[in-house]
């Protein structure tokens, strides 16, 4: 599956949109092999030319449109493959383009309030080896995953996850309606589509797995999906050539991408053992052990204290995580030079937030694990 056109739009093989009624552009059979050629995950708008000003959204007056988020090359309908069934991903390869990039776009991003956009890395790809003129004395190596990864929801489901979604959205929370604005297909999810208003945003992840951002999921690895419609209509996009546990900023190293597939099939397994939320796996290290569990690592702690106001918090394991995270940045801005944009960025990318402990009441454990192998200057050590 190539890509045709210079954005999803163009491409009678991508869409932007999860609903059922988007048709399958191929049809293959279990233990079939696919080539699909995937879009960046801001399609095409960010460039090796790309400038802070051209990562501000369109809605605080930047050219950045964030309703071209994600497009997906697919669907692709599995033979065979009905409700109830589990769908075997199996990643055969990754293979990077040669420009990656990591942003951090205003108002998104797990710390948009503390660290506010916009800022940009533009990576150089040679090999399995990134550095970036942004970030001098820094090398990434691949370890590349698929950021979305995912099928289509039925009907039923889709009526479930919006009123879910929208009662969240009404009660305060961050919640990314159905938006026609740059849907795609415009056919259908457009301002004059007729499922206009339940073609689902591909930002949140969900049991049809989606935007999963799972890092081990490299080359060899094999993700499950309980099947919710004939022929799965499996799609992906949004690749990336390295990321954090974590990907605090908000992206990682968003790059285009040819990812190979194959396509296995449990017949009956979702239903006979009750799955309903996607799962994965593998039987191989997601990374060479050097970088999978790293030698030499320097990490920063952060606890259910202090919120903004200095008080502790009860079991919060979102305040731990910030607070982990906060503290890495603080360590590399004095350590390394670096600023918080690009301290915020690196993080994103070589920083992994791990949970050490949820029992020690009131307050939650979260570790931020820098890898010290990204530096040029650690490498020998």
């Amino acid at each position: 599956m190539h890509r045709t056109g210079p954005r999803c739009k163009d491409d009678p093989a991508c869409h932007n949109r999860f609903h059922p009624a988007i048709p399958p552009v191929m049809t293959v059979r279990p233990g079939d092999t696919v080539f699909m050629e995937t879009r960046d995950a801001f399609d095409g708008q960010i460039t090796r030319t790309s400038m802070e000003r051209d990562v501000i959204p369109t809605f605080a007056g930047g050219p950045l449109d964030l309703n071209l988020v994600h497009p997906l090359t697919g669907p692709v309908a599995i033979e065979g493959a009905e409700p109830g069934d589990l769908l075997e991903v199996h990643i055969v390869d990754i293979i990077p383009d040669t420009f990656a990039y990591t942003v951090n776009v205003p108002g998104f991003g797990f710390l948009r309030n503390e660290i506010p956009g916009p800022a940009i890395l533009h990576w150089d790809i040679v090999g399995d080896v990134a550095t970036s003129r942004d970030l001098p004395g820094v090398r990434i190596h691949a370890d590349s995953s698929m950021g979305t990864m995912g099928i289509a929801l039925s009907v039923a489901k889709t009526e479930e996850v919006f009123a879910r979604e929208e009662e969240l959205r009404l009660r305060g929370g961050f919640v990314l309606p159905p938006e026609p604005a740059g849907a795609v297909p415009a056919s259908l999810c457009g301002p004059s589509g007729p499922v206009r208003s339940r073609c689902l945003r591909t930002i949140p992840t969900r049991e049809n797995a989606g935007n999963i951002d799972v890092k081990q999921l490299t080359k060899g690895g094999t993700l499950l999906i309980p099947v919710f419609v004939r022929g799965a209509l499996f799609s992906a996009g949004d690749a990336h050539f390295a990321q954090g546990d974590g990907e605090i900023s908000g992206t990682t190293m968003e790059m285009n991408t040819t990812f190979v597939v194959r396509f296995g099939l449990r017949k009956g397994e979702a239903r006979r053992q009750g799955i309903t939320m996607f799962q994965f796996e593998r039987n191989s290290f997601f990374a060479p052990p050097e970088r999978a569990v790293p030698r030499r690592f320097f990490a920063t702690t952060g606890l259910s204290f202090p919120d903004s106001a200095g008080k502790n918090q009860s079991e919060d394991l979102t305040l731990s995580a910030r607070n982990a995270a906060l503290s890495m940045i603080d360590h590399l801005v004095k350590t390394r030079g670096l600023t918080r944009q690009q301290a915020y960025m690196l993080s994103s990318t070589a920083v992994d937030l791990h949970i050490n402990q949820l029992v020690d009441v009131p307050n939650f454990l979260v570790s931020a694990f820098l890898h010290l192998y990204v530096f040029q200057d650690e490498e020998e050590k």
